[in-house]
């Protein structure tokens, strides 16, 4: 039968079947979206801070420089990512739960992993209260990082 004439479901098996797995690999996804279209939108964030920079690790990074910048408080981009990278990894929502801090009951949290008794005396006025406000736990660790060692530039290691 010419493939005009076959039905359209055998030519699609046959066309899968040709190509091996990759087309199934591509297929899945699609058909997955499909499913799932429904949900697109539900929940989103948004794409600037308050203070109109990017909602991400560089905005995040950039808008403490800036308060650093104003409240004296020193520090470079490359610093304080080095830090962020090795401690959490970028996110701010990062907990330590088996360090000697989380044995004593108050567990290292956010980008540069700062307990609370140091986020709060090292908090930066203008800053969110929340520890896990990415700003806010950059800010109050750079604060922390230069009464103790001069800068976050000098911190190689936990701190």
């Amino acid at each position: 039968m010419p493939a005009a004439a076959q039905p359209r479901r055998t030519r699609l098996v046959r066309a899968l079947a040709a190509a091996g797995t990759g087309v199934a690999v591509l297929a899945l996804p699609l058909i997955g979206a499909t499913s799932a279209s429904a949900a697109t939108g539900t929940t989103t964030t948004a794409a600037t801070t308050t203070a109109g920079y990017a909602n991400n690790l560089d905005g995040w990074i950039r808008e403490s420089l800036a308060i650093m910048a104003e409240k004296h408080i020193p520090g470079t981009y490359n610093g304080i990512y080095r830090n962020i990278i090795r401690e959490s990894s970028g996110n701010p929502n990062a907990i330590n739960l088996w360090d000697s801090n989380a044995a004593k009951g108050i567990p290292s949290k956010g980008l540069l992993q700062v307990i609370d008794p140091t986020f709060n005396a090292y908090h930066v006025a203008g800053t969110s209260f929340n520890i896990y406000d990415p700003v806010a736990n950059i800010t109050a660790a750079c604060n922390y990082a230069a009464a103790r060692y001069g800068s976050i530039d000098n911190v190689f290691g936990a701190y």
